[in-house]
C-alpha cells in the first residue's frame, strides 16, 4: 500500500483516502481576476478538493529573446511572447485576494511555481503544497530548492523517462518524504493512445512507498475515471468556463457539467473499488433465496442407501439443501431417512458433511 500523508489541512492522501481531484485553472482564466473568482467558485460547486494556478516570475522563466520573440498564434495577447504572457500573469496581491477568495468558500487553493522565484512567492503565500510542472521535473536544483521548503509535493513528469523519475524520486526523498508522482503526457489535446496508464502500475511498482496519481490533458472524463480504479491518488485535469475561448489549453480542458460529471463518477468508482475479500453478501441473500440452487435426488433413494453421484443433481430447489459445492463431499455419505426423486437433499436426510 502507498505510503500516506498530509497533503493539506486536515486532508490526507495515499492508502485508502479518496483521490485528491485538482481543477487546474491554469491561465484559462484569460487575465480576468473576476474569471478566476467564478471558476474557483466552479471547482467548489462541482466537487473538486483543489483550484490550481500557474505562477511565473516571468524574467525568471524566460531568458529577454524568449520574451522578445513575435507571437502571431490565433491564442496570442500581446504582439510579443512577453506581453502575452504579461497579460495572463496575476500580481502577488491578486494572487492574494485570489488565495482569500478560496478560502472564504471552502476550497484548497495552490500554484505550479514555473520559476524558483514563484516558488518563494507561493511559499510565502503558504500554500498547503507545491504543484511542479511536468516542465521543471528535470530541473534539479529547482527541486531540491523546493523540497528543502518543507511542503509537500505533487511532481508532474509528463516529458520524463523512468530513469528521470528514479532521479528524481533519489534527490527529493531524503529531503522531503512527503510528496507524489503523477503520470502525465504533455500533448493538448491528449490522445488516448498516448496516455499510457500502465505507468501508473509502473510507479506502483518502482516508488511503492510514495502516492502515484494522474495529470490528464485528454478530452471527456473516461480515461480519469480509469486512472483512479488504478489506483490514482491524485487526479489532476484543466478546467475552464468555455472550450471556445482563446487560448491553448481550453480545447483539453473540462467545462463545468463535464468536471461534475468526473468527480461523481470517482466518488462511484471509489465505493465500487470494495473490498478484496469475496464473499457472500447482504444485498446478494435475496438472489441467493430465490435462484440459489441446490443438490436435488435424481432418483428415489432409500433409507440407509450409500449415495452416489448419479443419484444426485442441481436444481434451484424448495426447501433449500446442501449448496452445489457439496455434492462431491455429499458422494459415498449414508441416507439416514429415504429421500423422494426430485426431493431437495437436507441435513435431516443425510449425516452432516463438511462442504
Amino acid at each position: 500500500m502507498s505510503r500516506e500523508f498530509e497533503l493539506c489541512p486536515g486532508r490526507r492522501i495515499g492508502g485508502e483516502h479518496p483521490c485528491f481531484i485538482i481543477a487546474e485553472i491554469g491561465q484559462n482564466h484569460q487575465g480576468d481576476l473576476d474569471i478566476a473568482k467564478r471558476m474557483i467558485r466552479m471547482a467548489k460547486e462541482c466537487g473538486a478538493d483543489c483550484a490550481k494556478f500557474q505562477k511565473s516570475e516571468l524574467e525568471y522563466k524566460f531568458n529577454k529573446k524568449a520574451l522578445e520573440r513575435p507571437y502571431t498564434s490565433k491564442h496570442s495577447w500581446g504582439k510579443t511572447y512577453g506581453e502575452h504572457k504579461r497579460h495572463l500573469e496575476f500580481s502577488h496581491d491578486q494572487y492574494r485576494e485570489l488565495k482569500k477568495y478560496a478560502e472564504e468558500i471552502g476550497i484548497f487553493f495552490t500554484a505550479s511555481g514555473m520559476d524558483e522565484m514563484a516558488v518563494e512567492f507561493l511559499h510565502e503565500l503558504d500554500v498547503p503544497f507545491f504543484k511542479v510542472g511536468s516542465g521543471d521535473t528535470n530541473n534539479f536544483p529547482y527541486l531540491e530548492k523546493t523540497a528543502k521548503k518543507g511542503r509537500p509535493m505533487v511532481i508532474s513528469s509528463g516529458m520524463q523517462s523512468m530513469d528521470t523519475m528514479h532521479q528524481v524520486y533519489q534527490i527529493v526523498k531524503p529531503i522531503n518524504p512527503n510528496f507524489c508522482f503523477l503520470q502525465c503526457t504533455s500533448a493538448y489535446p491528449l490522445q488516448p493512445e498516448d496516455v499510457n496508464l500502465r505507468v501508473i502500475s509502473a510507479y506502483q511498482s518502482a516508488f511503492p512507498d510514495i502516492p502515484i496519481g494522474y495529470s490528464g490533458h485528454e478530452t471527456g472524463i473516461a480515461i480519469s475515471v480509469a486512472a483512479v480504479a488504478m489506483g490514482a491518488k491524485v487526479l489532476e485535469r484543466h478546467v475552464t468556463l468555455d472550450k471556445t475561448w482563446k487560448g491553448s489549453d481550453h480545447q483539453a480542458s473540462l467545462e463545468p457539467d463535464e468536471l461534475a460529471e468526473l468527480v461523481k463518477a470517482i466518488r462511484t468508482v471509489e465505493k465500487a473499488m470494495g473490498s478484496p475479500v469475496k464473499q457472500l453478501l447482504p444485498c446478494e441473500m435475496a438472489c441467493n433465496e430465490k435462484l440459489g440452487k441446490s443438490v436435488v435426488a435424481k432418483v428415489a433413494i432409500p433409507e440407509g442407501a450409500v449415495l452416489t453421484l448419479d443419484m444426485l443433481t442441481v436444481k434451484v430447489g424448495e426447501p433449500k439443501g446442501f449448496p452445489p459445492e457439496a455434492i462431491f463431499d455429499l458422494v459415498g455419505q449414508k441416507v439416514k431417512k429415504s429421500i423422494e426423486e426430485d426431493e431437495t437433499v437436507t441435513e435431516q436426510a443425510v449425516k452432516k458433511v463438511k462442504c
